[in-house]
C-alpha cells in the first residue's frame, strides 16, 4: 500500500516561513500531477495546491497565492510546499498526494482525482 510521506510542518509565528515536503516511498512521483491539501479542525479538506508532471506548471488557491510555492525535485522524488508570510489562518494539517487521473494540474485540485494519502503534518500559525 502507498502512502506518501509529508514532513516540515510546525509552529511558526504569523509572518514567518514553513517548507514542507512530500516523500513517496516506493512510489516513483514522475509521470504523476501533485497536490497539495489542507484541513482546518471543524473543517472540509481543501485543495491548496498542484503541480503538474509533464511542464512543472503550477496551480495555487486564492487563499495562498503569491505567499506559497510548489516544486518537485524528480530525482529525489520529493514534492516541496515553500509557505512564506505565514497566517493564523493557514493553521492546517497539510497532506499531500497523487492525481491518478492527470499528470497535469486543471485548477483546484479536487480531492477525489488523488490518492495515496500520508498522515499529514501539523502547521500551526500563532503568536
Amino acid at each position: 500500500q502507498v502512502q506518501f510521506v509529508e514532513s516540515g510542518g510546525g509552529l511558526v509565528q504569523p509572518g514567518g516561513s514553513l517548507r514542507l515536503s512530500c516523500a513517496a516511498p516506493g512510489f516513483t512521483l514522475d509521470g504523476y500531477a501533485i497536490g497539495w491539501f489542507r484541513q482546518a479542525p471543524g473543517k472540509e479538506r481543501e485543495g491548496v495546491s498542484c503541480i503538474s508532471s509533464s511542464d512543472g506548471s503550477t496551480y495555487y488557491a486564492d487563499s495562498v497565492k503569491g505567499r506559497f510555492i510548489t516544486s518537485r525535485d524528480n530525482p529525489k522524488n520529493t514534492v516541496y510546499l515553500q509557505m512564506d508570510s505565514l497566517k493564523p489562518e493557514d493553521t492546517s494539517v497539510y497532506y499531500c498526494a497523487a492525481n491518478l487521473l492527470r499528470s497535469r494540474c486543471e485548477g483546484r485540485p479536487r480531492m477525489y482525482e488523488y490518492d495515496y494519502w500520508g498522515q499529514g503534518t501539523q502547521v500551526t500559525v500563532s503568536s
